[in-house]
Formats: structure tokens, C-alpha cells, sequence
């Protein structure tokens, strides 16, 4: 009886063994999550390594591929490889070159399955260990894009190559898992979300907007198009997650999209097409998520602005080089002034656009901007190219942008051709503010709090935020409607990713000139004899030779109305701002602007957060050579306090690194200052790519502060990050990760995506 019984049971356990392998794993509810949790961190964007995006189950499917889309070397432009727009489908993206992950091959493992197998069994860290020195994490490492013939030679040459790579890999349920969907053949049971009902009825009222029959309201919906097209839509009624992106379709509202996949938002289509929101499709990482909320209000604000004046279109421009290089030209029948209006009222969005989109990996833009500086904008009503229309017509011709040719032997003269009109236009506008009306505090938009802008640069990624944070920097930039218009064009519409060296070398070049025109519009606010030793200061060294090759001279003469001192005219002006437009600046910042004598924490916190941020303010505004610790930071640091009794609270610790100038493609370590490098404190994740955290219970703040304070050396870093750091072997390593971004959807829900991890450092 005894042994029947347990044939039984051994029968009834091989039963319910083939049943338990038989279920079927769901790639949405079981595997997107673990590749949320633990890979997209890195494969997401044009960035994943080997172009692998597992942001969905579209970028699973479609594999991996040997080019990568960051080249900056190379003389050809690349096809473009985006996903949802380039190709749809497996059998799609392998005639583009893309390669299975998912799929076995005669009976060899899934490549996937292969690289997981190589990372559990080297990659086993000790708890919080340094990496291997000789483990190349950076991000511009060679990709090493093995096919499944080519794995086992790679996994021979790489044992440290596996995935999840150099970071707390996956747990055994994970990887059991991943397994036993990967032997079942990769199942995709993908379900696009849907929109509400109240979302279906706001999308209709834009895409009537977008899609009027008129010539006025086809040259306005497509000047909206070409500003909105790599926003993350929202509407404030509708779902928290649910987010959209204008397409070009060849269906009408009411049908399914037809998308019509052009290189540039601005290039012909060769058909009848319709403006369309899209749901998107994707996970959200915050790197690329730039949001835009179209509520009733600015539905309303935008048909005021555009359709309320007296204007006329005989004519709609066309989709050629010259329209497509020159916005001021292609839109000139719709006023300036609505144009100029619908940018300064969504300032941060179109700023965030350049300083942070559409590419992962900015160092063509970012390499010509300081690490740290507020921007503001010119008032409309003060802006000569708004309310002066025969200088608009005299000045129009000279804004056409580069980048629209791309053959490398041309690269020098088409250089000579821009700076020329540039410099040309920058001349008339001199001239012409010289004989106009002084500047004085009106001249500063002040409509809402857009306008007052703070831009951080991590070498080759940057951020915008509202407000002003962190001490008065060194350079402050004013720009008016065609520097704000022409930046937009240049490094978002025109700028091509996939582009070549002479395309990407032009954009680079001609940002450093739309640099030094803001830089120059906000020095005309200072009394003219400070100008020069101003500029002179921000052009040391090499930067002079730049002065004299390739910008106009500063106006030196003609007076201001505002009343500063000639000497620190410069800070006695960004003091005199932080007065007069308090009601404005989105983030008051006592942390770093703590007045002697004054309490240097926030105001409507809890006690406790006072405390540290009172703690932590003495690391705060100094420079490298008073406090060394800076010279052991990265870029972007996160410090996350943990409170007993309350929720925790993450702080970034941005080093801003000093330069004599900005002003070179290349050579920017030789102009490199880290004697006069800087930190900035704020209760905020200030960067989509955090370099390291740090884990603080709350009643050990005052012994890290002191701490920190107390390092001279690399050993002396390294026990500040044995006692509080979270490096990436740290077993827990991704929960303090994925907080940071947590922490972003409890304060500003909207803007939650997942962080990136490519710059996370071994310290």
C-alpha cells in the first residue's frame, strides 16, 4: 500500500512538474518586467549596446545589430534604425541588418539565453566589491555585437561579458524565468494600452487643429508639427501613463495610423497626409521622456495666438533644403510674435528639447555649453526682430542654418558660408539695438515661470529645470525669438543622429555660434565697460583666437538703463534677478545662496530635512581647491537620506567643471580648470544618468558631511564610499537604482521614466 501510495505521488509530481512547464510565460506581465528592473537601464534609446532596445516587445523581436548609431567618424550618413518608425516586424528589421536574440539555432541556445548563462556564472560579485580596474564600463567602449556563431569566441575573450553586464545581475527566479520563456520559443502576447474615452475626444480637437484644410491653418499645423513631434504628449484628464507623439499619417482621424516614416520632421512626404497622436508604445525612460500637456486652456491660447490676428497665406512653402534650413522663411506668413509667444510660454520644453533630445548622447551639443548657467529670454514686445518689420525683412535671409549638404570636402566652405551670414546678421542686430530703445528689467520676459531656466551639463548629457539653482554661475545667456528658434532647428528638427562627420561637425560648429550670440544679448544688459572684460573672461586662453576668427565684437558703447555697478556688474545683476523675479523662479534656492547668518535649509520641509539640509549645505558652492572631495566626484552623484519615521529624500551633487573656454570641437581637456570646479546641492534627481549614489541614514548626515570635508586622497574617498556607498555590485543595488526614478514619480508623476545606468561609475 505504502509503495502505491508513493507511485502516486511521484506520478501525481511529474504531472503537475510537465504542467508547472507547460504553462506558458507572458512576455507583458513576466518578462518586460524583468527586462524593466534589470536591462533597460542600459538598452534603451540609440545608446543600447548593439542597438539591443528592450523597451518592448517590438525591440526584443527585433535583435541586435553590428553598427552603432553613435559614430562620430563616420563619412557616410546610416540608414535610420528607429524603432516604430523605421520598420515594424521581426522579418522587417532583419532585412535592415538586425539579428535574432530569441531564437534558438540548431540546437545551440538562444543568443539571449547564452549571454545570461555567461553572466551567471562569472559575473558573482562580492557584496559591494570594486569592479575589475580592468573592466572597461564606459561608455564608449567598443560593443562587441557577437552573432550566435560568434559567441563562443566571444564569451572566450570577454568571461566578464555576460548580462546583465558589470552590475548585480539576475536573481535565480529571474533567470528561471527568462529560461523557460526563451525554450518556448520567446512568446510574444504584447497588448497595446488603449486611450479613455476622454482622451479619444481630446485627441480629435487637436488633430481638427493640426489638420484644417485652409492655407492658414495648414501652415500653422504644420509649424506645430515640427515643434511637437518628439514630445511626450499628455492630457491632464486623461491616465498618468498615458502619453502620445504627432505622426505624419496617410488615414484620416477616426482610422487606424498609417505612419509615413521620414528622416526629418521636416521633410516631404510625397502624399496626402494627416497630423495624428500616436499612443506610445514603449517604457518610458526619462533620458528621452520630454513632456508637453495639451489641456483646453492651451488648446484655447493657441488658436488665439495664431488664428486671432489679421493675416494672410497665398502660398504654403515648400519642403526643400533652403525651407527646411531657414524656419524664419519657411513661416514668415504666420506672426512672428505668435511664433515667438507659443516658445516663451513652453520655454523649458523647447529647451529641454535641445539640451536633452533626440539623442542619448549629446556631446555634440553639450560640448559647447559651461556645466552650469541660467538662461532667460528677450520680451516680445523688446524683441526687434517681433516688433520691427522692416529689420525682419533685412535679416531673415542671413538665418538659414547649416546642415542640410553633408559631403565632408565641402565641410570648410559651407563653414565660411554660415559664419559669414551668421556674423553678418549679428552686425544689422547690433546696429539696430544700438539705435533703438535702452534695455532695462522689461526687457526680460516675465510672463511665467518658464521664464527663468537653470541648464546643467554632464560632459555628454545636459538637463534644464525651471528656476534658478545654484550659485550665480559664470555665464548667463539672454535669448530672443531667432537664437530660441534657430537652437530648436538646429539640434532637434535638422539634427540627424544617423547623420555623418561633416553633418554633425556643422551642427556643432554653428551651436558655439548661437552660444556666443546668447551669451552677447545678455551682456548688453550690463553697463558697457564691463562688457569686454566679461567676455575676455569667458574666452581665456585659446578661446581669444576664437574671439577674434569667428564672432562679431561686443558693442562696448551703447548705455543701459539698468542700474549696476561697473565693477561685479555680472553678480550684481543675477542678485538684483533673484528680487525682482522671486515671484517667477520655480525653485528658490537656499542651499546653495545660503545669506550669511541665515538658516540654509527650505522652508515648507519637515524639521528633519531642515537638519540635513542645513548638514549638507556645507558642501555646497565650493570649489575644488577648498574642498578636494569635488575632486574625486563624478558628475552627477545622488545622495539618498533615509528617515526612520518619514519617506526618504534624494539629493544631486552635480560637479560643475571649470574651462578657460567652450569654445573648440576638440581639445576640451587642455582647457580643463578643476582647480575651479564647483558643487551644486538640490532635493531633486537632476539628471537622467546618475554616476553614483550614496545611501545616508539621516543620523549619520553630520558624519558624512564631516567626513567628505576630510578628504584629501583617493583612499580617503574610497572609505566614504565603503561606509555609505551603493556600488554596482551592492546586492541591492538595483532598489537604490530604481528609487531615484521613484522618487521623481512621487514629485512630479508625469516626468517618471527609468534612469539610465551606461555612466554609473566603479568608485
Amino acid at each position: 500500500m505504502r509503495v502505491l501510495f508513493s507511485l502516486i505521488l511521484s506520478t501525481l509530481l511529474v504531472l503537475l512538474a510537465r504542467g508547472a512547464t507547460a504553462e506558458v510565460i507572458s512576455y507583458q506581465q513576466q518578462i518586460q518586467p524583468i527586462f524593466n528592473q534589470k536591462c533597460i537601464a542600459c538598452h534603451a534609446c540609440y545608446d543600447s549596446p548593439c542597438q539591443l532596445n528592450l523597451g518592448s516587445s517590438e525591440g526584443a523581436s527585433r535583435g541586435a545589430h553590428k553598427d552603432s548609431v553613435y559614430n562620430g567618424t563616420r563619412l557616410k550618413a546610416q540608414a535610420t534604425t528607429r524603432i516604430f518608425v523605421d520598420a515594424f516586424g521581426a522579418e522587417q528589421w532583419r532585412d535592415k541588418g538586425f539579428y535574432d536574440v530569441l531564437a534558438k539555432n540548431n540546437q545551440q541556445a538562444a543568443l539571449m539565453q547564452q549571454i545570461i548563462d555567461l553572466g551567471a556564472k562569472n559575473n558573482q560579485w562580492q557584496p559591494n566589491q570594486l569592479l575589475p580596474k580592468n573592466l572597461d564600463i564606459g561608455i564608449y567602449r567598443a560593443n562587441q555585437c557577437a552573432t550566435q556563431a560568434e559567441f563562443a569566441s566571444y564569451a572566450a575573450k570577454n568571461p566578464h561579458g555576460g548580462m546583465p553586464f558589470a552590475v548585480t545581475g539576475l536573481t535565480a527566479e529571474e533567470r528561471q524565468i527568462l529560461s523557460q520563456w526563451l525554450n518556448q520559443g520567446a512568446p510574444m502576447d504584447w497588448q497595446d494600452w488603449q486611450p479613455t474615452a476622454i482622451e479619444q475626444q481630446q485627441i480629435l480637437q487637436w488633430e481638427n487643429l493640426l489638420n484644417g484644410r485652409s492655407l492658414k491653418q495648414q501652415l500653422v499645423g504644420r509649424w506645430l508639427y515640427e515643434h511637437l513631434f518628439l514630445a511626450h504628449i499628455y492630457f491632464p484628464e486623461g491616465e498618468t501613463s498615458h502619453f502620445f507623439q504627432w505622426v505624419r499619417s496617410r488615414t484620416p482621424s477616426g482610422e487606424p495610423i498609417d505612419l509615413i516614416a521620414t528622416r526629418s520632421p521636416n521633410e516631404a512626404v510625397g502624399t496626402d497626409f494627416y497630423y495624428r497622436l500616436r499612443p506610445v508604445a514603449d517604457v518610458l525612460v526619462h533620458k528621452t521622456h520630454i513632456t508637453f500637456e495639451l489641456s483646453a486652456a492651451k488648446l484655447a491660447r493657441t488658436q488665439t495666438l495664431f488664428f486671432t490676428p489679421q493675416w494672410e497665406v497665398t502660398q504654403l512653402p515648400g519642403y526643400g533644403a533652403y525651407h527646411r534650413s531657414n524656419p524664419f522663411a519657411a513661416f514668415e506668413a504666420i506672426p512672428a510674435e505668435a511664433r515667438y509667444r507659443f516658445m516663451l510660454e513652453n520655454a523649458e520644453y523647447f529647451v529641454r528639447n535641445f539640451i536633452r533630445g533626440p539623442v542619448c548622447r549629446g556631446q555634440i551639443a553639450t560640448d559647447v555649453i559651461r556645466d552650469q548657467f541660467w538662461a532667460m529670454f528677450q520680451a516680445p514686445e523688446h524683441d526687434l526682430y517681433i516688433t520691427y518689420p522692416e529689420y525682419r525683412q533685412q535679416v531673415t535671409a542671413l538665418l538659414d542654418m547649416p546642415g542640410q549638404q553633408d559631403e565632408l570636402l565641402d565641410l570648410l566652405g559651407l563653414w565660411k558660408v554660415y559664419k559669414k551670414k551668421r556674423n553678418a546678421y549679428e552686425e544689422l542686430r547690433q546696429k539696430a539695438y544700438a539705435e533703438s530703445e535702452l534695455p532695462d528689467w522689461s526687457h526680460i520676459w516675465q510672463g511665467n515661470d518658464n521664464a527663468l531656466l537653470t541648464i546643467f551639463r554632464q560632459h555628454d548629457s545636459a538637463s534644464v529645470r525651471k528656476g534658478l539653482i545654484g550659485e550665480i554661475p559664470q555665464t548667463l545667456w539672454l535669448m530672443d525669438y531667432p537664437l530660441l528658434e534657430r537652437t530648436y532647428y538646429q539640434l532637434v528638427v535638422n539634427f540627424d543622429v544617423f547623420g555623418n562627420v561633416a553633418h554633425q561637425a556643422q551642427t556643432r560648429l554653428y551651436f558655439d555660434l548661437i552660444r556666443n550670440g546668447a551669451e552677447v544679448n545678455f551682456l548688453r544688459l550690463l553697463p558697457p565697460k564691463s562688457r569686454k572684460k566679461l567676455l575676455h573672461g569667458w574666452y581665456q586662453k585659446s578661446g581669444k583666437l576664437k574671439m577674434l576668427m569667428d564672432y562679431t565684437q561686443v558693442d562696448s558703447h551703447t548705455e543701459t538703463r539698468l542700474d549696476l555697478p561697473k565693477k561685479q556688474a555680472k553678480d550684481a545683476f543675477a542678485e538684483q534677478l533673484l528680487v525682482r523675479l522671486s515671484a517667477l523662479n520655480a525653485r528658490p534656492d537656499r542651499l546653495n545662496r545660503c545669506p550669511d547668518g541665515q538658516p540654509c535649509y527650505r522652508e515648507n520641509v519637515s524639521v528633519a530635512q531642515q537638519q540635513t539640509d542645513q548638514l549638507l549645505s556645507q558642501l555646497a558652492s565650493r570649489q575644488a581647491a577648498d574642498l578636494q572631495l569635488i575632486n574625486f566626484l563624478p558628475e552627477a552623484t545622488l545622495l539618498r537620506v533615509a528617515y526612520s519615521d518619514q519617506p526618504r529624500e534624494t539629493y544631486s551633487l552635480l560637479r560643475n567643471r571649470a574651462h578657460s573656454n567652450v569654445a573648440f570641437m576638440m581639445g576640451e581637456s587642455l582647457r580643463y580648470q578643476p582647480k575651479l570646479d564647483t558643487l551644486t546641492l538640490y532635493p531633486e534627481v537632476l539628471s537622467s544618468y546618475p554616476n553614483f549614489i550614496f545611501n545616508i541614514p539621516a543620523n549619520e548626515i553630520a558624519d558624512f558631511v564631516v567626513q567628505a570635508q576630510q578628504v584629501k586622497t583617493r583612499n580617503d574617498f574610497s572609505q566614504l564610499t565603503e561606509r555609505w556607498g551603493i556600488r554596482r555590485t551592492h546586492p541591492d543595488f538595483w532598489y537604490y537604482f530604481h528609487d531615484a526614478a521613484e522618487q521623481i514619480k512621487q514629485q512630479q508623476p508625469r516626468e517618471y521614466g527609468l534612469l539610465d545606468m551606461n555612466r554609473y561609475e566603479n568608485l
